[in-house]
């Protein structure tokens, strides 16, 4: 039994904890929101409106307490960048797994998180794009990037107003896969690739990408519909992190090198027969 502790219980928060309620192997033992809560000390089924959990609500400065009493084998953190940041060390001190599913971290923050979980032997997955069709997205990006390596690549992206950081971190990963996959065939990427972004209403989330050359165009795009394609991410990550020591990302839960590597494979096996 793999017992979690939510970071953050907002709109995602929320949704998460009602899959991992619904779990056999999976024990909620508690959330984790602000100090400044309204929801601290209630039940967590009082705020989801379902039969009470016997799992509370506690405060940030109760993270030492919620660690030593309640003993999570992993976090699974949807609260903000800076609360992550502040939190991380007691968490990886003390040998928990951390699933990161928000987004808004620098590089430096990146480069602590990979300290960290290296000093303590603790394991840590980043996935701020944790949605599973989003990854898959990622991996057609980098295919896509080095067949049609003399394509143009614009990515779109929308989410909902209250979402501050902009780009998204999904649409950088994007990004990051589309000039892995142009290197990868020699083509050297001078400028970054476009990325146009919105904010409005309550977009949930949608990533487009447009592959553009002279005479046609391609378009790969991925949207979430529901707040339930995140927390079926957040699930197999936990599955994923407990017990691993060090630094992960979704492309590792999933196994994209290996799907990637295999794909190439195959399709040099395939040309050869051809000749």
């Amino acid at each position: 039994m793999t017992q979690v502790c939510l970071m953050g219980l907002g709109r995602t928060g929320m949704e998460i904890a009602r899959i991992l309620l619904e779990q056999r192997d999976i024990k909620l033992v508690g959330a984790i929101c602000s100090d400044f809560t309204s929801k601290a000390g209630k039940d967590i089924g009082e705020i989801l409106n379902i039969p009470d959990t016997g799992a509370k609500v506690y405060t940030s400065n109760q993270l030492k307490t919620v660690i030593e009493k309640l003993k999570p084998d992993v976090f699974v953190d949807f609260s903000n960048h800076k609360a992550t940041m502040k939190h991380v060390k007691l968490i990886s001190e003390h040998h928990a797994g951390l699933v990161i599913g928000t987004t808004g971290f620098s590089r430096t923050d990146l480069m602590r998180l990979m300290v960290l979980s290296k000093k303590n032997q603790s394991g840590i997955l980043y996935a701020p794009n944790i949605t599973l069709g989003v990854n898959v997205m990622m991996l057609l990006s980098n295919i896509a990037a080095r067949i049609l390596n003399d394509y143009d690549f614009e990515i779109t992206e929308a989410h909902h107003k209250y979402k501050k950081d902009s780009p998204s971190g999904t649409a950088l990963k994007i990004a990051d896969e589309i000039e892995k996959g142009l290197e990868a065939t020699g083509v050297e990427v001078n400028e970054g690739i476009p990325i146009h972004a919105i904010r409005a209403g309550g977009i949930v989330g949608r990533h487009q990408l447009m592959i553009a050359g002279e005479n046609d165009k391609l378009e790969i795009v991925h949207e979430s519909f529901s707040r339930k394609a995140f927390a079926a991410g957040a699930l197999r990550g936990i599955h994923f992190i407990r017990d691993k020591k060090g630094f992960y990302e979704m492309r590792d839960v999933l196994d994209l090198e290996k799907v990637l590597a295999s794909y190439f494979e195959k399709r040099r096996i395939a040309l050869y027969r051809q000749r």
